[in-house]
C-alpha cells in the first residue's frame, strides 16, 4: 500500500493554477510515485531512458504538442534542452498542471528550472517519509533505535523490505551513476571513504580541513564533494544563528542527513545492539528530529529559517526556528527522564535573550511541562509544523 504524503495537499492546491510543477528530491523518495498518484491522467516518461531522449530529440515540439492531457517527465536533469520547449509550450496553451518534471538533482534542475521557466513553475521538494506520515500509516517502528536503524525512505515501508535490502545499492548506485554524471571524479573509493568518514562526522561542527587530512584531498574538493552530497538531498549544512549577544559565536556550520538508516548503514550499524551502544547514537537520535523537522518545512513550502547556535564556552541550542514572529528554541536529547541538564542552553539563551522565550525538547520520555519549556516524546515531533 503506498503511503499518503503530506505534501499532496499542497501540491494539489497548487496544481490548481500552475502550469508547470516541479518535485525535486533524493533518488526513491517517491517522486515517481507523488506524480502519477496525483495526476493520473497525464502520459509518464522518464529521461533516463536514453532512446527517449533521441526520440524526443528528433522533434521536441512536436512530442510535446501531442500531449495535451498532461505529461510527467522524470528526472528532466538528464534533458536539460527540453525545459526552453516546455517554456513556449506553456505560453502557447496554458493548462494547470500541464507539465510535471520530477529530478533528483536539486542544484543543476533548479537553476535551469528557474532560468528558463521563471514565473511559470511552482518548485516542491519531497524528501524520505516523515515521522507524522510513518504514525498517520501505521508503519511506524517500535522503538525509536528501530527507527534510525531502518531510516525513512517508502520502498522499506511499501514493500517490507530492511535496510539490507536497499542500502547497500543505493549507495553503489549513486555513488557510480549520479555521482558521476554531476562531477568527473576520478577516484571513487576516495569519494566513498569520504560518505563513511563524513558519516561519522554527523551532527557535528563541520571542518573541511580536517576532513581533507583525512581522506587524502584538497580543501577544495571536499568542498566540492560536500555541495554534491547537498545538491542530491543526501546531507544539509545546519548554519549556525549569528545574532550578536555580547558573546563570541561559533560559525561554523553542523552537518546531517536527511535520512539515519543511509547513516547507520555507512557507519557499519547493522543491528540494533550495535546502535544501542554506540557512541554516536545520541548524535543519531538528533539528526532524526532535526531531519523531520527540515521535512515539515518543505512539506509546509514554509519560508521559516533553520539554525542552530552555540557560543565559545559550549553552551548550545540544538535547533532554532525562526519564524515571521519570532525564535524558538528546541533541545534534543537522548533520554527517557528528565534532567536539569536539559535546559542548560536554553537558560543560558533566555538570559541572553533577556526573557522567557517557549521553547521545546525533543526526547524519548512522555509529554511535560518544565516551567516554559514543554518536553516532548520524539513521535510528537508533528508538533512543530504549527510553528513553521
Amino acid at each position: 500500500m503506498k503511503i499518503k504524503r503530506t505534501i499532496q495537499r499542497q501540491l494539489e492546491d497548487v496544481a490548481t493554477r500552475i502550469g508547470i510543477i516541479s518535485i525535486m528530491g533524493p533518488r526513491q523518495s517517491g517522486k515517481t510515485t507523488l506524480a502519477k498518484m496525483v495526476f493520473p491522467n497525464h502520459t509518464y516518461y522518464n529521461l533516463e531512458d536514453i532512446n527517449l531522449r533521441a526520440k524526443i530529440a528528433q522533434d521536441p515540439m512536436g512530442f510535446i504538442d501531442n500531449h495535451a492531457s498532461g505529461i510527467i517527465f522524470d528526472e528532466v536533469q538528464k534533458f536539460p534542452e527540453l525545459l526552453s520547449f516546455i517554456q513556449v509550450s506553456i505560453d502557447k496553451t496554458f493548462n494547470p498542471a500541464k507539465f510535471v518534471l520530477t529530478g533528483s538533482e536539486n542544484l543543476l534542475l533548479s537553476e535551469k528550472v528557474t532560468q528558463t521557466l521563471a514565473g511559470r513553475v511552482a518548485i516542491f521538494h519531497l524528501l524520505p517519509l516523515s515521522i507524522n506520515e510513518l504514525i498517520e500509516s501505521k508503519n511506524l517502528l517500535s522503538s525509536y533505535h528501530k527507527q534510525m536503524l531502518f531510516g525513512f525512505y517508502p520502498r522499506l515501508y511499501d514493500q517490507s523490505l530492511v535496510p539490507k535490502d536497499i542500502y547497500p545499492d543505493y549507495i553503489a548506485t549513486y555513488v557510480e551513476r549520479d555521482v558521476r554524471q554531476i562531477k568527473n571524479i576520478g577516484d571513487l573509493t576516495n569519494f566513498q571513504r569520504f560518505l563513511q568518514l563524513l558519516a561519522g562526522r554527523v551532527g557535528q561542527l563541520l571542518n573541511l580541513s580536517s576532513l581533507a587530512n583525512d581522506v587524502g584531498v584538497t580543501y577544495k574538493t571536499i568542498e566540492s564533494w560536500i555541495s554534491i552530497l547537498e545538491s542530491t538531498y543526501i546531507v544539509f549544512r545546519l548554519q549556525p544563528y549569528y545574532e550578536n549577544f555580547g558573546k563570541r559565536i561559533i560559525k561554523s556550520p553542523k552537518v546531517y542527513f536527511y535520512d539515519t538508516g543511509l547513516v547507520c548503514y555507512l557507519l557499519g550499524i547493522d543491528t540494533l545492539k550495535e546502535l544501542q551502544t554506540h557512541p554516536l547514537g545520541g548524535n543519531l537520535f538528533e539528526n532524526m528530529i532535526i531531519a523531520d523537522i527540515k521535512k515539515q518545512m518543505f512539506n509546509k513550502r514554509s519560508s521559516s529559517q533553520a539554525y542552530f547556535w552555540r557560543d565559545s564556552d559550549k553552551n548550545e541550542i540544538d535547533f532554532l526556528i525562526k519564524n515571521s514572529k519570532k525564535l524558538i528554541p528546541i533541545e534534543i536529547k537522548l533520554g527517557s527522564s528528565f534532567n536539569t541538564d536539559y535546559l542548560k542552553g536554553i537558560k543560558v539563551w533566555n538570559s541572553l535573550l533577556g526573557k522567557n522565550s517557549t521553547s521545546y525538547v525533543v526526547y524519548t520520555g512522555g509529554k511535560d511541562k518544565v516551567i516554559e519549556t514543554e518536553m516532548l516524546n520524539w513521535k510528537d515531533a508533528v508538533t512543530f509544523a504549527e510553528l513553521l
